[in-house]
């Protein structure tokens, strides 16, 4: 094998790792961004759905333009290691 195919393989085979905390657990990711959704099936499984249910994501820690908020449904966010997101769930019933 030569030393471009190996270097190929580690840049294909490596995708940086980032420990979060979702509602207090230590979660491993590998993408450079969460979804909405992506972060409440971290929190929850299985999500909890509902013609009533209405769920709410914060963050801190984030990144420095932004390091604390909300994130709301469609949206997306940069992962940054040791970020940590609350995410609750309300039935408006």
């Amino acid at each position: 094998m030569t030393d471009q195919a190996s270097n190929d393989m580690k840049k294909q085979g490596s995708a940086k790792e980032s420990t979060i905390i979702v509602n207090t657990r230590e979660k491993v990711v590998t993408e450079k961004e969460l979804t909405f959704a992506q972060v409440v099936a971290l929190a929850f499984d299985p999500v909890p759905s509902g013609p009533n249910v209405v769920i709410t994501v914060t963050f801190r820690r984030g990144h420095g333009n932004k390091p604390e908020g909300t994130l709301v449904q469609n949206e997306t966010i940069k992962v940054k290691e040791g970020m940590i997101f609350n995410v609750t769930s309300t039935d408006k019933s």
